[in-house]
């Protein structure tokens, strides 16, 4: 039996957004320990705080502080929590409407077991010990048997107000490939480059997924291509990304290599980055145990006439 291949792969994206007025307010409160929400027309007030009303669609920005006490309205036990979870040991989520809100605040609860949480249980917020103006200066919800918390009816108006933040979305996970894509992976160590051709419309797929995506047949008859290509369209990459050690600005380029009837994409270098065009032909270069090439240089030879790759667009 063949192998099966398989890789833990991350993929990660510090996404950066400015904050308008309502949503500056309530994470600058957070910072202050001041819970903010929003008062709609009809009375209703809204934690988190959004600038529509999701009923009305009417802009909103009557900004009202809600205690820090409230009440678990559902829950689910996470038994094992994850990277960049709030708690290191098992803990509630839960949805939480807050003393003086009408809606529900998502957020971890601090409990001892399953058995410690219902629906209705009274709770209370624990503080970050440092905040900084976001979600995440509520620690976690703790179990609280005292009396309603009293607002001090805060306005909002804040000294120092955050006006943006960085929310670092990341994605674990454990990929296999199937049996095409396991040759094609195969094939690269060997550098060389190989796809599969669709036996209906008989074009070449690289890399290959096993089946045709225009026919929707399955796929077998393998065919090598290359190693040569022609680059069909590009960008110019300004920023840099986390642990490349790529100076920008660099080119990516979608590669279409002689043969194939799908580009791929990859890497150019060996040419200054504004001389780059479609159309320029170029091949791989590989480095020292590489399992796929760096990236792809001028191959010196004139370019492409348009018409030979307008296709693969």
């Amino acid at each position: 039996m063949p192998e099966v291949l398989k890789a833990p792969l991350v993929v990660e994206f510090p996404f950066t957004r400015s904050l308008g007025p309502v949503q500056s307010a309530f994470l600058t409160g957070l910072r202050e320990r001041v819970v903010l929400g929003v008062r709609t027309s009809d009375g209703r007030t809204l934690v988190p705080p959004v600038e529509y009303d999701p009923v009305t669609a009417e802009d909103i920005s009557d900004l009202v502080e809600v205690a820090p006490t409230g009440t678990v309205t559902t829950w689910a036990w996470n038994h094992a929590p994850r990277r960049g979870q709030p708690l290191t040991t098992p803990f509630a989520w839960a949805l939480v409407r807050l003393d003086g809100a009408d809606t529900a605040l998502l957020h971890a609860l601090d409990a001892p077991g399953p058995d410690a949480v219902h629906t209705g249980m009274r709770v209370r917020i624990r503080w970050a010990a440092e905040r900084t103006g976001a979600i995440t200066d509520i620690a976690c919800f703790e179990p609280y048997d005292g009396g309603r918390a009293e607002p001090a009816g805060h306005t909002g108006e804040f000294e120092d107000p955050v006006t943006g933040i960085v929310a670092a979305a990341r994605l674990d996970y454990t990929y296999s490939p199937g049996r095409a894509q396991t040759v094609y992976i195969n094939a690269l160590s060997g550098r060389r480059t190989v796809g599969e051709r669709c036996p209906s419309c008989r074009k070449v797929y690289v890399p290959p997924r096993g089946a045709c995506p225009t026919c929707g047949v399955a796929t077998s008859e393998q065919v090598e291509v290359g190693p040569r290509g022609t680059v069909t369209t590009f960008c110019i990459v300004n920023i840099k990304a986390k642990n490349l050690d790529i100076e920008v600005p660099y080119v990516y380029a979608h590669i279409a290599l002689d043969g194939a009837d799908l580009a791929l994409h990859g890497r150019i270098g060996g040419i200054p980055y504004d001389e780059v065009r479609m159309g320029l032909r170029v091949e791989p270069v590989w480095t020292e145990g590489s399992r796929y090439p760096d990236h792809y240089r001028p191959t010196g030879e004139p370019d492409a006439d348009y018409d030979t790759y307008k296709e693969l667009l």
